[in-house]
């Protein structure tokens, strides 16, 4: 592995490790905000599953893009592959969710943990080999575009949630 590779090596588990702290304590953020609106807008307001992907997407979103201007000039489709890992990473949290849950009958914190860890593990991965591969160049402008479109409807639903399973506390 030469030098670059090491560089966006390192720069994925940081982020993984990064995401994963400050991903969980974003999970307490709103609360300990007094409920204030903007900090709501970024962190879970409630225990539904669509409030817990903003634990993985905004942090996420703030570790790469502070992270795309050192990686870009050696990884030009890191600008592809942020928005592939994020949005596989927070997807993959309602995904696994629902899978454990269904099969079980139940959830469990550790389970529910555990889900937030393997989405970010996961989203980092896909970010990274995205980058060194460059398959998500050609998506660039449509990934990006629904990244901005999901990120919008963050905020929406944050205070507008409609009235479908995703959006309700389990």
């Amino acid at each position: 592995m030469n030098t670059e590779h090491k560089k966006l090596f390192r720069c994925t588990l940081l982020g993984i490790l990064l995401v994963s702290v400050f991903g969980s304590l974003l999970h307490f953020a709103y609360g300990a905000s007094g409920e204030n609106f903007l900090v709501g807008l970024v962190s879970p307001v409630n225990e539904s599953t669509w409030e817990h992907m903003k634990l993985l997407f905004f942090p996420m979103l703030l570790y790469l893009l502070l992270a795309l201007p050192r990686l870009k000039s050696s990884w030009p489709c890191v600008v592809s592959a942020l928005p592939s890992g994020i949005l596989a990473g927070a997807f993959l949290i309602p995904i696994l969710f629902y899978t454990y849950s269904g099969v079980l009958g139940f959830h469990n914190l550790i389970l529910d943990i555990a889900v937030f860890l393997v989405s970010t593990a996961a989203g980092f991965l896909i970010f990274y080999r995205r980058a060194l591969n460059c398959r998500s160049e050609r998506y660039s402008l449509t990934l990006n575009l629904l990244l901005m479109i999901i990120g919008g409807l963050f905020f929406l639903f944050t205070y507008f949630p409609p009235s479908i399973g995703l959006f309700v506390s389990p």
